[in-house]
């Protein structure tokens, strides 16, 4: 009875995963979210070796300026490779990424003063850049108070080109709070699987990836109203608090450096032993450092959920991001799977 218990449990275990939609064609593509585009030789490899057809680059920040009191450009990318783009001849969409408080600050009659802006910033990028472009994607984590100005400022990007691709980043509570939050005007989205969870609070396991955290938010996706396209994270971060209190991000540290002659470690948490500065973050004895980041088996839990809940046919596979470091923690064959789950 055992050995057919068991059994059972096996195939219950593997229809789970039968894929309830018409195969897809997969296109493989990373995002790049650095302010320098120079690209390391394993970063080159990583775009020919995975067949890489699509780059999402961040070409600037859009921040609230409080002493001027408008919207201005800042992080500007600088393209010391840019050759490489053109010798290899990737699909490149310039990505914009716009704070909330930006859109909050500005009033609806500057929406399009801002697009034209923007607009000017891009269209002089490529052409410093020799790059042709046929899409662009704006990212902004706009809310239910800044819809309404948001979708001004995308129909105004619109009227500017109408030959160009527009899409949006659309995050997991978007599609949940569809009703409230609306859908942007724009002609596909790129749904960002990812920092999905309460990251300032202290008891979070991973906010960056939590299978259970995602089922709670993808309830609409399967009626959502734009084909989409999915990004999934690569990367990882460690979040640092102070008596329960949130004090920041610490990127590209490595974990060898929280060893056990400075920190106690339970599950994915480090408490400091000591007063110490690492990577010149510092911290104070009794700070409780979380370590966030993706395995390779939950990424592919999540893949497979996604894939099962969305009914958009042929689809962009992201990665988040291209990164040298990143790419280290994964195997080409496990980069393979992930986007390939989403057949």
């Amino acid at each position: 009875m055992r050995i057919i218990f068991i059994a059972v449990c096996v195939i219950l275990a593997a229809c789970s995963n039968i894929k309830k939609h018409e195969p897809r064609e997969i296109e493989r593509s990373f995002y790049y979210w650095k302010s320098v585009f120079k690209l390391s030789a394993e970063e080159k490899n990583a775009i020919t070796d995975l067949k890489i057809q699509t780059l999402y680059i961040k070409y600037f920040d859009i921040d609230w300026n409080d002493a001027s009191q408008i919207a201005l450009p800042i992080a500007q990318l600088t393209m010391p490779d840019s050759n490489f783009l053109r010798i290899t001849q990737l699909n490149i969409v310039p990505t914009v990424f716009i704070t909330n408080e930006t859109i909050f600050k500005i009033n609806i009659l500057q929406t399009k003063e801002l697009a034209e802006n923007i607009m000017l910033l891009v269209k002089k990028m490529n052409i410093n850049f020799g790059i042709s472009i046929k899409e662009m994607q704006i990212d902004c984590d706009w809310t239910e108070s800044t819809k309404e100005k948001y979708f001004s400022l995308l129909k105004y990007l619109k009227q500017l080109d109408n030959e160009l691709i527009f899409s949006a980043t659309i995050r997991l509570h978007q599609i949940k709070y569809l009703n409230k939050t609306g859908v942007p005007p724009v002609k596909k989205g790129m749904l960002m699987c990812y920092n999905m969870g309460n990251l300032a609070n202290v008891e979070t396991h991973n906010s960056i990836l939590e299978l259970n955290e995602t089922k709670k938010y993808i309830g609409n996706l399967n009626t959502y109203p734009l084909p989409l396209d999915v990004a999934f994270p690569l990367f990882e971060w460690k979040v640092l608090f102070r008596q329960g209190i949130f004090k920041g991000l610490m990127e590209n540290m490595p974990d060898s450096l929280m060893n056990e002659n400075i920190f106690t470690k339970k599950e994915n948490k480090y408490v400091a032993l000591v007063d110490t500065t690492i990577c010149g973050y510092e911290i104070k004895r009794n700070d409780v450092v979380r370590l966030e980041q993706c395995s390779y088996s939950d990424l592919l839990q999540v893949v497979n959920l996604i894939s099962n809940k969305l009914k958009t046919g042929n689809i962009k596979v992201s990665l988040f991001d291209l990164d040298k470091l990143t790419l280290k923690k994964y195997t080409q064959h496990e980069i393979e799977n992930i986007c390939d789950a989403m057949r």
